[in-house]
């Protein structure tokens, strides 16, 4: 992991000091609302549907026991649903469900955020995620925002080359810089280095790719434009391959472009995937000639050096473990020969959550926050205790947060697994569903956000009931459930092979299903949108039709077939008449 030097940590802390200030003159009204708003939000602190939300930044996702302890701490002692009067819980929705505090929410972005804590204690709260060199800079804004990548970064066995210093570098170079601090909208960058694209970086504003061309030589595959929201939008290839040298004097070019002519009258026009998709070669002739600027009239000045990025990369060696003598293969006898004896749960959980690694002594373990009675992607403070402690047994201290809104332990040893196992499985957290139906990515929808139309925790808590056995979630195989509260589409519904999105019609919750969205990862292949199924579906009907969708799965797969597989085989029509007769059984019903 990176390690903050003296003058990184003088800054994070100087921030949160200057946040002090501010929120105190807020407090006695020498700064007025209308000038504190901005600076808040500058530091995370958004306000939304009952109470503030804050977004941490969690820089590509990676966090250390002891961060994980001060966000556990957080979690306990701030955030207080008591705190808020949530007397119009309802406001104009239908009867909620009671509202989960004292916790926090992992993001399909690798950040961290709470709902909870009072605006009078934010100052408090800041200086704590200082003293373990965390902030919420650049978390809000129209600026460059975290910079995310594959949480099996600098251990997935597909690598060609770790991101990590370079996502790194990106932050260093993109934190407060005075150019892009103010752009038309958000900018999203997003990096891998992996074969399999499971970054999502094609549904980046700028989604980066680390190759090697013919010569061997490493260098970047750079995509523009791409989005979800109202206009889902898979980026252009605009690079096939620049060297990595090259690549901030590059995103410098693409910022410079946007920030000159993305649309700032219209904020759903503002992003630059509508820039990108209507000037097409005219953006990427711009690109170009900026680029052309930098190098040749300002002396490519953000020229990557090797000595700056050895630099960089001696903070992501791999971490000193002391390894048993076996062989890997005795080992891996060993855990299969155990999982036999043991419990078909555990032999599961190594096929589901355990993943391959580079080193063939270790594993990458993904604890699972996916449960009934839990939102996706919460956790609770004494599960981020817990998990704290699992990080420092087995993992060497350190932890990922997904873009599947779970947490990952990279550095595993292979016979440590099955203590591991049985460890997370005491704290409920060793569920053997990744990749699985009730893996699902949801945002927190309209419990929690001013934004939504709907909510999507409801959604989620009954599909999570309908389907608890785990025979029948693995007879389903891997599918990936996404579900967004509004067109924003937090929950990535565009990019699920069932989505599901919240919508308003006349004041009352509906949600539209779509079908055949991908991320780009190796089971759903190349990045695509999901197609609409139909007309929207009330909240009551969202569960039989997804019901309907899987019995159409299973009546039409072939031998070993995956859901997106046999949907793509055989085209949405049965899908869509499935899940449309749900509509005609419940009209027959009410009538």
């Amino acid at each position: 992991m990176y390690q903050y030097s003296e003058f990184d940590r003088q800054f994070v802390q100087l921030r949160a000091n200057q946040y002090r200030d501010q929120l105190q003159r807020w407090q006695t009204g020498s700064l007025p609302e209308l000038e504190f708003k901005p600076l808040r939000l500058q530091n995370g602190w958004y306000v939304q549907r009952f109470a503030p939300m804050l977004r941490v930044a969690v820089p590509y996702g990676e966090l250390s026991s002891a961060q994980l302890r001060v966000l556990a701490k957080i979690a306990r002692d701030f955030d207080h649903k008591e705190a808020h009067d949530t007397s119009n819980a309802n406001a104009g929705l239908s009867e909620v469900p009671t509202l989960p505090d004292r916790c926090a929410h992992f993001t399909t972005r690798q950040n961290v955020q709470y709902n909870w804590i009072p605006l009078a204690r934010s100052a408090d709260v800041m200086d704590l995620l200082a003293s373990v060199n965390m902030h919420g800079i650049q978390t809000s804004g129209n600026c460059i925002r975290n910079i995310t990548t594959d949480a099996l970064a600098g251990i997935a066995v597909d690598e060609v080359a770790d991101p990590r210093p370079f996502a790194e570098i990106m932050r260093q170079w993109s934190t407060l810089h005075p150019e892009f601090a103010f752009l038309p909208r958000k900018f999203k960058i997003a990096i891998t280095g992996a074969r399999e694209d499971r970054a999502a970086t094609a549904w980046h504003d700028v989604g980066l790719r680390l190759l090697r061309n013919v010569d061997g030589d490493l260098g970047f595959q750079v995509r523009v434009g791409g989005g979800m929201g109202r206009t889902p939008i898979i980026g252009a290839v605009i690079r096939e391959f620049l060297p990595w040298s090259q690549i901030l004097n590059y995103l410098e070019a693409v910022v410079r472009a946007y920030n000159r002519f993305g649309r700032r009258d219209n904020i759903y026009k503002a992003r630059i995937k509508i820039l990108v998709k209507a000037e097409g070669q005219a953006f990427v002739d711009q690109v170009e000639a900026e680029y052309a600027d930098i190098l040749e009239k300002d002396g490519a000045p953000h020229t990557i050096t090797q000595a700056e990025l050895d630099r960089v990369s001696a903070f992501f060696v791999p971490p000193a473990l002391q390894c048993d003598r076996k062989s890997a293969d005795a080992k891996i006898a060993h855990i299969l020969k155990a999982a036999a004896e043991d419990d078909v749960e555990f032999s599961r959980w190594l096929n589901q959550n355990v993943k391959p690694h580079q080193n063939p002594d270790l594993r990458a373990v993904t604890l699972s926050f996916k449960r009934l009675g839990q939102a996706p992607g919460d956790a609770t403070a004494e599960q981020l205790e817990r998990a704290a402690e699992l990080v420092d047994r087995f993992s060497a201290g350190e932890a990922r947060v997904t873009h599947e809104q779970n947490l990952l332990l990279p550095w595993v040893r292979c016979d440590q697994l099955p203590e591991l196992w049985r460890e997370a499985r005491r704290l409920g957290l060793a569920k053997p569903n990744i990749g699985l139906l009730t893996d699902m990515i949801a945002c927190p929808g309209g419990d929690f956000c001013d934004l939504a139309n709907a909510r999507s925790l409801p959604l989620a808590q009954a599909i999570l009931g309908r389907y608890k056995d785990l025979d029948e979630l693995h007879d389903l195989g891997e599918i990936d459930l996404h579900i967004s509260g509004c067109i924003n589409s937090c929950g990535h519904h565009h990019s699920g092979h069932i989505g599901i999105l919240g919508v308003d019609k006349d004041g009352q919750e509906w949600y539209q299903i779509t079908l055949g969205g991908s991320d780009g990862t190796r089971l759903s292949g190349e990045s695509v949108p999901g197609k609409v199924v139909g007309p929207s579906f009330a909240a009551s009907e969202v569960p039989d039709v997804i019901e309907a969708l899987l019995d159409t799965y299973r009546a039409t797969r072939n031998d070993g077939e995956t859901f997106i597989g046999t949907l793509r085989r055989t085209g949405p029509d049965a899908f869509k008449s499935a899940a449309n007769a749900v509509r005609t059984h419940t009209a027959r019903a009410a009538a």
